[in-house]
């Protein structure tokens, strides 16, 4: 019981003494995390952030990067309007690819930079199916086959068997003493 105890305090304190380097390399949270939020709609890019402060009556810019361009000042640039509370840009008819979003506040400081990718839009694929040559045949004959004149024929003779027997009981049951 006691050699037990010993072996579960050394296991956690070596766990804890393997995570502390790593919980000091990465750093707080507040400094890792990007201060904009990047979505697609469509062939549309937008930014939404709420780091930047107004300055000379400005926000900021947003610029939007291919792979191809390396500094903020080739991308596509879009000047942030908004409030306190949050300032946001948008792209329209941009191309499928994958793209860099920057943010600069007014202040000269980077609120933050996001990769983001446009998906091609999707079209509906129309495809045709075969339809019934000659449609439903309803009524007399069937549902899907034409019967020929023998068989419509006999049919009708055994409809019309069939009524006159009807008739002669329903005769035979109102006169109820006669054989």
């Amino acid at each position: 019981m006691r050699t037990s105890r010993l072996l579960v305090r050394s296991g956690l304190t070596v766990a804890a003494a393997a995570a502390l380097p790593l919980t000091l390399a990465s750093g707080p949270a507040a400094a890792r995390a990007s201060g904009i939020s990047v979505s697609t709609t469509g062939s549309t890019v937008s930014v939404v952030t709420g780091s930047c402060t107004q300055t000379n009556g400005s926000w900021g810019t947003a610029a939007l990067l291919t792979s191809g361009q390396a500094s903020f000042s080739q991308g596509r640039q879009v000047a942030l309007s908004g409030t306190a509370s949050g300032q946001s840009a948008a792209w329209s008819g941009v191309s499928p690819g994958t793209y860099t979003v920057v943010v600069m506040c007014s202040r000269g400081d980077t609120a933050g930079t996001q990769s983001v990718i446009v998906s091609a839009p999707s079209t509906p694929t129309i495809s045709a199916t075969a339809s019934p040559s000659r449609g439903v045949m309803g009524g007399l004959g069937g549902a899907t086959r034409d019967y020929g004149t023998v068989t419509m024929a006999v049919g009708g003779a055994l409809v019309g068997a069939g009524a006159i027997a009807a008739a002669w009981f329903l005769r035979r049951r109102s006169k109820p003493y006669r054989l």
